[in-house]
Order: structure tokens, then C-alpha cells, then sequence
């Protein structure tokens, strides 16, 4: 399937998360060299990684493998900001591109850039951090990028 974006601005105050960021592992930090290295080449500053972040993007990537939907808003009608603000990520901006089946880090990454939507997120200098989901589900690997800047 084709991978799919959102971006978002208003935002509700954040609650602090009672657990613990979900890990990233070496493939997190793959996507975010290649974001930056994208970025570097279009005049935008590197995103950071942020374990908040990455905590929203790991559970959507669980949850669209366990429930076996392919969207930003979950079954239950919670939207991206929704996850981000469940995080406890307090942000001013926030976008999320999503894609399932690529095998690497390179692959996910060059069909997120070719398609108009997802490089818009991608390239979009306000965005200054970083969170990346990946799980190795059933029809997958599932993959959620979420970017944000935070208030």
C-alpha cells in the first residue's frame, strides 16, 4: 500500500506518560540520518530524536499491526495528535507519515521521498524532532514517522 501523511497545528496541553518510551533500536536512527541527510540537501536544520516521539510512532505501528488497519486514525477515532498528546510530547506542530512492507530503513525511506505528501513532511524545516515506529507484524514491517516541534 501506499504510504500516507498528516500535518496538524492546534494543540490541547499534554499529560506526562506513566510508561516508558518504547526503544527505536539502530533502524530509528537510520530513518533519522537519511531525514537529515534529506534535509541537509534542501537547506532545512536536522531533526532530533525524541523518545516521546518515538513512543507515539512505535505504539501506532503496534496497533496497525495488531488491529490489521493502515491509517492515522485508529479504529477508536484517535487522530495522530491524539497519540502524540498520550505520549506526552507538548507540541506546537506535528506531522505523521505512515508505510507498511518495506524491508530497510533505505527502501522505507525512498518511497516515503517519492511521494509528494510524505517529502513535504519530511522537508518541512518547522518540524524539529523526530520519533520512528517500526513493527514486524503480520503484512508488514509497519512503519510511523512522527515529526514535531514542541511548545
Amino acid at each position: 500500500p501506499a504510504p500516507s501523511r498528516t500535518t496538524r497545528r492546534p494543540q490541547p496541553p499534554a499529560p506526562r506518560p506513566s510508561d516508558p518510551p518504547a526503544p527505536t533500536g539502530s533502524f530509528g536512527q537510520q530513518v533519522t540520518a537519511l531525514v537529515n541527510a534529506e534535509r541537509q540537501r534542501s537547506g532545512c536544520g536536522p531533526v532530533s530524536q525524541n523518545s516521546l516521539l518515538d513512543t507515539a510512532a512505535q505504539r501506532h505501528s503496534a496497533d496497525m499491526a495488531a488491529r490489521d488497519y493502515f491509517d492515522h486514525t485508529s479504529p477508536d477515532g484517535k487522530s495522530p495528535g491524539d497519540r502524540v498528546t498520550a505520549a506526552g510530547y507538548r507540541w506546537s506542530t506535528y506531522g505523521e507519515n505512515i508505510a507498511r512492507g518495506q524491508q530497510t530503513p533505505a527502501s522505507v525511506m525512498d518511497s516515503w521521498m517519492n511521494s509528494p505528501g510524505h517529502r513535504a513532511n519530511i522537508l518541512n524545516c518547522s518540524f524539529k524532532e523526530i520519533g520512528v515506529g517500526k513493527h514486524d507484524g503480520s503484512g508488514g514491517p509497519w512503519w510511523t514517522q512522527v515529526f514535531g516541534a514542541s511548545m
